[in-house]
């Protein structure tokens, strides 16, 4: 889907800035502890880490962004649990105010409704039988296309061409496994997209290079 986590490519958030060396791995405690409460949410719920990324990108703008990095892990761990009905949507506004000294009855946890998820083997690289649609070296277009759930195809490249540089391992499809509608492993390319094919003559010119699953990706004419 066209949320706002696909935020590559776009405009007016400023230039980027390397990371400093000795950074410490959570600049604060309470990130150590929303990390660590995603992945047991992500458990709790049943749910994969696709599932977990298109929670991400259901949020709203201010959910997404106003919180931060973990911020927003914590609102998706928040969705996650309501949607799996592990906590009442009003739960977690109860206890933060139970919290602060105010007297609130907590709503009733309710029945859990996990989905009927079990993946075939540990991790998301898989053996597909069928031979790389494309080859190294290849021109080949990314679809234009906008579908309505998950993806892992970036709005900016929808529609151009560029060149595969290698043919990654198959890996589970995140389309469908986010949805549980199946693992689908397909093919994954490095395709190199040169920034002026992307943005225009004016772009700054270097080469970007995406992981790209078979399916997102078609031959030129």
């Amino acid at each position: 889907m066209d949320g706002i986590a696909d935020m590559g490519g776009t405009e007016g958030w400023g230039p980027t800035h390397p990371p400093s060396g000795g950074e410490p791995v959570f600049a604060e405690s309470w990130q150590g502890r929303a990390f660590a409460l995603t992945l047991l949410s992500i458990r709790l719920a049943g749910l994969n880490v696709d599932a977990f990324r298109h929670t991400l990108e259901r949020l709203d703008r201010t959910a997404y962004l106003a919180d931060g990095y973990f911020g927003r892990w914590l609102n998706a761990s928040e969705l996650m649990l309501t949607e799996s009905a592990i906590l009442a949507p009003a739960a977690i506004d109860a206890r933060a105010r139970n919290l602060r000294g105010e007297q609130v009855e907590e709503p009733p946890i309710p029945e859990p409704a996990k989905p009927d998820y079990a993946p075939t083997a540990e991790g998301s690289l898989r053996t597909v039988d069928a031979a790389p649609a494309f080859a190294t070296g290849e021109r080949v277009r990314a679809k234009d296309m906008s579908p309505a759930g998950h993806t892992r195809l970036p709005g900016y490249v929808r529609g151009h061409t560029g060149v595969v540089e290698l043919i990654q391992p198959a890996a589970v499809l995140p389309d469908t496994n986010a949805h549980f509608q199946g693992e689908n492993p397909q093919h994954v390319y490095s395709v190199r997209f040169d920034s002026h094919e992307l943005w225009g003559a004016d772009a700054e010119p270097f080469a970007l290079t995406i992981e790209m699953f078979e399916s997102y990706l078609e031959k030129t004419a």
